[in-house]
């Protein structure tokens, strides 16, 4: 296995990668497809940008599922194992994690060579870094150098692929800074500490309900504390989000006599659009929660 980092991606060149696929999968023009694996959906989003029809994708996580908590099958490991390349957020996914090392082709963790954060709450690295529009970009740089390493005879296609992506991003940025440079508000509260790239990236605060883990379970005192907290600190909502039940955010959101809304993680795909659609709707949302103009 070659576990590589962005920073040295450029220099595999023209390496083919290495590995057993089992069936080859056959892109339009007859030639075989890059078979690659993703962890969960934001890295699926990424490599179906920039690989497009050049590459087939097997995504870990399936729609709906807790990805904190994903178990493998023995047909997923094996499929770890078997392609080309496979990419990943590194300690998000503990079952991903343990599956790497046993992969023959190129693994490549994702958050390597990026600027990463603690968790707000000292439970270590945070590895949300999906949410940040910029940091999306630069990994889809590295995903564009990865493929087009396996894959040199598309290395133009892949390289557009990913420049348009990154204006995409850019634009999104753009619409997130605009759209967050006056807020009355500063502190989000949100259900579990997803959000901290995109908190750091516009000039949030971000305070958890929960850690890094929405499976965190908060004793009485902290969620008496932080009802007190939501009060004293002019919060008016508190945000929930898809894939985790709600019930503690809305008790102290109604303790506090505040409203709730729901902000998406995109730790799983999207009900409708993909990840620039869900991250626009968040900014709507966030721009209503936190009093923004």
């Amino acid at each position: 296995m070659r576990r590589i980092g962005s920073a040295v991606l450029v220099a595999l060149g023209a390496v083919v990668l290495a590995g057993c696929t089992g069936a080859d999968t056959q892109q339009a023009g007859g030639d075989t497809a890059v078979q690659v694996v993703a962890s969960h959906y934001p890295v699926e989003f990424l490599v179906d940008r920039v690989g497009g029809d050049l590459v087939q994708v097997e995504t870990l996580t399936a729609p709906g599922a807790e990805p904190h908590d994903l178990e493998l099958s023995p047909q997923q490991v094996a499929g770890v194992q078997q392609a080309d390349a496979v990419f990943y957020v590194g300690g998000f996914q503990p079952a991903v994690d343990d599956a790497v090392p046993e992969a023959d082709g190129t693994v490549v963790d994702l958050t390597e060579g990026l600027a990463l954060r603690d968790s707000d709450e000292g439970q270590g690295t945070d590895p949300h870094v999906w949410l940040d529009p910029v940091l999306m970009g630069q990994m889809a740089v590295t995903v564009a150098d990865t493929l087009s390493a396996a894959d040199p005879a598309n290395r133009t296609t892949f390289e557009a692929n990913a420049r348009t992506l990154e204006a995409d991003l850019a634009d999104l940025n753009d619409q997130w800074s605009a759209g967050t440079a006056q807020c009355d508000v500063r502190t989000m509260v949100v259900s579990h500490e997803a959000f901290g790239y995109l908190a750091d990236q516009y000039g949030f605060v971000q305070k958890g309900i929960s850690g890094l883990s929405p499976e965190t379970e908060p004793s009485a005192q902290a969620l008496a504390d932080l009802t007190r907290f939501v009060q004293d600190n002019g919060i008016t909502t508190i945000y929930t989000e898809t894939l985790v039940d709600p019930a503690v955010a809305e008790t102290i959101a109604s303790e506090a006599g505040v409203e709730t809304a729901t902000l998406d993680p995109l730790e799983g795909p999207p009900a409708t659009g993909d990840y620039l659609t869900a991250m626009g709707e968040n900014l709507a949302t966030l721009e209503a929660g936190q009093s923004c103009s």
